[in-house]
């Protein structure tokens, strides 16, 4: 039972090592983005083809890869599996920085999803073995800490490494780093499996197939409107954070910034308010849950609710007030909130022998739904603004997109009242 596991020292440092992994993983996946002012016309890229290769052509690959790298972590040794995966996507990543146009820069791109689609399926897993389902918003928060400080330190790379040695050289030096960790994760041991542990030794769940699996997932979501509108409400979040893509273009084209200088910034305060917000999410999330007992979700309406305007009028303010910069704050403050309690219900609202398999559905949906299609069409309606000579495209695309992904908000309402009851029928019907 949850109740009886209390975790580790090493648990604890478990978790250190995959937040850790999981930087180096947004770090390369971002770079691309935080680089878009030296890239896009290095490479003479549409916003188009940039919306591509950060949107369809990378998320296609990573989000079905994910689904049956989903169940592979169900049934193969984990730690290794992270390793193999981390090794796929760093030399890929060295491949990158020899990208000399579009074509060249996608086909790396492509396969660079498939080795990162199996850190967090396979990491979600590994920390549901090692935490209580009461500390797993944390655990869950704490791990997602690699999304703002992953995308701060791609934009400090941009803004300190890239004037000194070019956009080519730091993604050589990122993909050589990464091949190194990955030697090093391959030693370390797997963690027991507690659902194998409890059912006993002759437990067959290992071996369950791939179709088995899905079949299971299905299930899981027919008999769950609590997770079917937690998906939900994470997808159309997501739309915001894919168009957001071509954020450091607006800061540059429209808001009158130097680009390395921007990068800085906006690199230090990713990092401090991402923090801030994921231990805000993951701590505020459980301690919710044990007050008021609606589930995660509902806190997450809470938030985004109150930080609705500051997401609006911040695109539309001199970037000299203190709107802005309360807005740009908010921004990796609101993401890093994200991450703990959504990741948390997903799992606890599954049978513990998939939770790995829903956590890779769950990131296919985010991104091949939600991020795809904002940072592709973005991408696409921003070149047509431009065509028809609109001032301030960048600006009418973010601001679009930001009212769209207020769809999220009563999608949260909605999961987060209804979580006690799915939460008590998936207890009753697994004893």
């Amino acid at each position: 039972m949850d109740n009886e596991i209390e975790p580790t020292s090493g648990s604890y440092g478990f978790l250190l090592l995959l937040t850790l992994l999981n930087v180096m993983n947004f770090v390369d996946r971002q770079l691309l983005g935080s680089f878009a002012n030296f890239i896009v016309p290095d490479l003479a890229l549409t916003n188009t083809e940039f919306g591509l290769l950060t949107g369809l052509v990378f998320l296609t690959f990573y989000s079905f890869a994910g689904l049956f790298m989903g169940t592979l972590a169900d049934r193969l040794n984990r730690t290794k599996f992270i390793s193999f995966g981390l090794a796929l996507w760093s030399v890929l990543t060295a491949a990158s920085g020899a990208a000399r146009g579009f074509a060249s820069l996608a086909l790396p791109r492509m396969f660079i999803g498939v080795g990162e689609s199996i850190l967090t399926p396979a990491s979600m897993s590994l920390l549901a073995d090692r935490f209580p389902a009461r500390q797993l918003g944390f655990a869950s928060g704490f791990y997602y800490m690699g999304v703002p400080i992953g995308v701060g330190v791609s934009l400090l790379i941009v803004g300190y490494l890239g004037p000194l040695i070019g956009w080519r050289n730091c993604f050589y030096t990122l993909g050589a780093i990464g091949l190194c960790l990955a030697g090093m994760l391959f030693f370390l041991e797997e963690t027991p499996r507690r659902h194998l542990q409890e059912a006993g030794a002759g437990s067959s769940d290992r071996q369950q197939s791939f179709m088995v699996m899905i079949a299971a997932l299905l299930q899981a979501l027919k008999a769950s409107p609590a997770l079917v509108l937690t998906l939900a409400g994470g997808v159309a979040f997501h739309f915001v954070l894919g168009a957001a893509t071509f954020d450091q273009l607006w800061y540059v084209q429209e808001r009158g910034f130097e680009r390395a200088e921007i990068a800085r910034i906006t690199g230090w305060i990713g990092i401090t308010a991402g923090i801030a917000g994921n231990l805000f999410g993951g701590i505020g999330g459980d301690w919710f849950l044990r007050k008021t007992g609606f589930g995660r979700p509902m806190f997450l309406f809470i938030i985004m609710l109150v930080l609705a305007p500051v997401n609006l009028a911040y695109r539309l303010v001199d970037p000299s007030s203190f709107v802005f910069w309360a807005g740009v704050f908010t921004g990796f403050f609101q993401l890093g909130c994200f991450y703990g309690p959504t990741f948390a219900t997903v799992q606890e609202l599954v049978p513990s022998q998939i939770r790995a398999t829903v956590v890779a559905f769950y990131l296919l949906l985010l991104n091949m739904v939600g991020v795809a299609i904002g940072v592709s069409l973005a991408g696409v309606y921003i070149d047509y603004l431009l065509s028809i000579g609109a001032a301030e495209p960048y600006t009418q695309a973010l601001l679009w997109f930001t009212v769209i992904s207020f769809s999220a908000i009563p999608l949260f309402f909605l999961a987060g009242r209804r979580y006690d009851k799915d939460k008590q029928r998936l207890m009753d019907s697994t004893g």
